[in-house]
């Protein structure tokens, strides 16, 4: 099953490839940007709880669906790029296992443990 979902994630990954292909800007500007949901990492400073709330919202898909959707209807390039990037970046850590946390630890996430137990 963890296979499946690699696939799967890998090809949600390829459609953010394609989606950004549409839009009027360089490469570098994906390469540039989609490390940059990350930051959302920088909530564990403060605490767990707070930690994983920022970090699922910097990494929750149908909030990157949303903001691309609203890129279309208000006809914004940087409403789409900032979709895309959130998606592809999401797909991207669940292709290495890195999944939405939970508020007790960053290495429980809802695709399992992460790291070494």
């Amino acid at each position: 099953m963890n296979t499946i979902l690699k696939i799967e994630e890998l090809f949600m990954f390829a459609l953010g490839l394609y989606l950004f292909s549409l839009l009027n800007m360089s490469w570098w500007w994906f390469i540039a940007l989609i490390l940059l949901p990350d930051i959302g990492m920088l909530g564990y400073t403060i605490n767990s709880k707070v930690g994983a709330i920022v970090y699922n919202i910097c990494h929750h898909k149908g909030l990157a669906i949303l903001i691309y959707f609203l890129g279309i209807y208000f006809e914004s390039e940087l409403l789409k790029l900032t979709g895309i990037i959130l998606f592809a970046h999401a797909s991207m850590d669940r292709i290495f296992g890195y999944g939405l946390k939970f508020k007790d630890a960053f290495a429980n996430t809802h695709l399992g443990r992460i790291g070494k137990h």
